[in-house]
């Protein structure tokens, strides 16, 4: 029903930029980006209300990072810019029917995941 692919992972040096892509089949009310680093738990990042285009960010990333959607292709995207090495995680789009959603558990549907590494 709800299908998500994520793309535009990768590795990157610290300070420099890097755009992740979702793609997905049927948007829902609030669309995320969600990551996990290795031994930590998944933390919510951006999130953003698909028909108002509001945003939302965790603290660790507002003033770095920009979430947005394209309504006429279906994705959503993630700007990421002075990167850090405490960003590296697999980063996941997800879907959520609830309105500005931090929480992974108010996630239903999860892309695949992408990795991205920063390095110093």
């Amino acid at each position: 029903q709800v299908q998500l692919v994520e793309s535009g992972g990768g590795l990157v040096q610290a300070g420099g930029s890097l755009r992740l892509s979702c793609s997905v089949t049927a948007p829902t009310y609030t669309m995320g980006w969600l990551r996990q680093a290795p031994g930590k738990e998944r933390e919510f990042v951006a999130g953003i209300i698909w028909s108002s285009a509001s945003r939302y960010y965790a603290n660790s990333v507002k003033g770095r990072f920009a979430i947005s959607r394209d309504v006429t292709q279906n994705t959503v995207s993630l700007e990421m810019n002075n990167l850090k090495p405490e960003d590296t995680a697999v980063y996941y789009c997800a879907a959520s029917t609830v309105g500005y959603a931090r929480s992974p558990q108010n996630y239903a549907y999860w892309g695949q995941g992408t990795q991205v590494t920063v390095s110093s």
